[in-house]
C-alpha cells in the first residue's frame, strides 16, 4: 500500500501499518522521515507540486492496489483516478456536511452551532470529499468547546478510525455504507472562498471560540491568515 499526506498523523499511520505487517510500498510526503517510520528502506517520494504528475510511479510501486490519503491537502485527479487503484481518504470531519478544509469546517461548525463532529474514511472519486463513505466516528460538540479542542478530537478520531478500518480495507471486506437517514445531512464545502468571509462573523457570539486556534495556529495557516488583519481577511 501507498501513503500520501504529511505530518504526525501520516507518520503514525505509516508506522501502525508497518507494525501490523502490511507492506508499505511508498510514502509520498514532504519529509523523508515519514517513510522511515515503516523502516529504513521504505521508498519515499516528494509529491510536489502535484501528486497526479507521479501517477506512473504510484502505479508501478503499489503491490496491493491501495492508496491511503492521510492529512493530505492534494487533490487526486486523472490520470491517478483512472489507474484502478483504490484510493481511501481519512478526513477530519463528517461527510458530506464537513467537506473541504478541516480548519474551515471546524470554524463554521462552531459558528453554526453543530452539536456533532467527527472523522470519516471514504473512497476518493473525482469530487472533493464526495466519494462513498466507508466508516465514520462521531463525537459530541458542547456549547463551550473551542476550535483547538474540536480539532484535537478530530485528529484523534482520524487516527482511531484509520487503525480500525485498516484490516478491512487491506483485505477488501469494507464496503461503502448504505444510505441512511443520518448520513443524509446536507452537503457543504468549506474552502478558501468561505474563509475569506470568516471575518464577517466577528460579531457572532461563538466567533471567539470558533477561532481559538491554540496550538493549531501553525497547522491551519489558511485560517490564521484569514484572521490576520494584515492579510485583509484573505486566506
Amino acid at each position: 500500500m501507498i501513503f500520501v499526506g504529511d505530518g504526525a498523523l501520516l507518520r503514525r499511520a505509516v508506522a501502525h501499518a508497518a507494525a501490523r505487517g502490511h507492506r508499505v510500498d511508498l510514502v509520498c510526503s514532504a519529509d523523508p522521515l515519514d517513510a522511515a517510520a515503516a523502516g529504513p528502506a521504505t521508498p519515499h517520494l516528494v509529491p510536489a507540486p502535484d501528486i497526479n504528475a507521479h501517477a506512473t510511479v504510484l502505479a508501478a510501486a503499489c503491490t496491493d492496489g491501495i492508496v491511503w490519503s492521510v492529512n493530505n491537502r492534494q487533490i487526486f485527479r486523472t490520470p491517478l483516478l483512472s489507474l484502478g487503484l483504490r484510493i481511501v481518504n481519512v478526513h477530519n470531519g463528517l461527510l458530506p456536511q464537513h467537506r473541504g478544509l478541516p480548519s474551515a469546517a471546524i470554524a463554521f461548525a462552531l459558528l453554526h452551532g453543530d452539536t456533532e463532529y467527527g472523522a470519516t474514511v471514504h473512497e476518493v472519486d473525482a469530487g472533493i470529499d464526495t466519494g462513498p463513505v466507508l466508516a465514520e466516528q462521531r463525537f459530541p460538540v458542547g456549547p463551550e468547546d473551542r476550535f483547538h479542542q474540536v480539532m484535537l478530537r478530530g485528529v484523534r478520531a482520524c487516527q482511531t478510525l484509520f487503525e480500525q478500518t485498516l484490516p478491512a480495507v487491506a483485505d477488501g471486506t469494507l464496503p461503502a455504507r448504505p444510505p441512511s437517514a443520518r448520513a443524509a445531512a446536507p452537503s457543504a464545502y468549506y474552502g478558501s472562498r468561505i474563509l475569506a468571509r470568516l471575518a464577517d462573523h466577528r460579531h457572532h457570539p461563538a466567533f471567539a471560540r470558533a477561532t481559538d486556534l491554540g496550538p493549531f495556529a501553525a497547522h491551519a495557516p489558511e485560517l490564521a491568515r484569514a484572521l490576520d488583519p494584515a492579510h485583509g481577511g484573505q486566506p
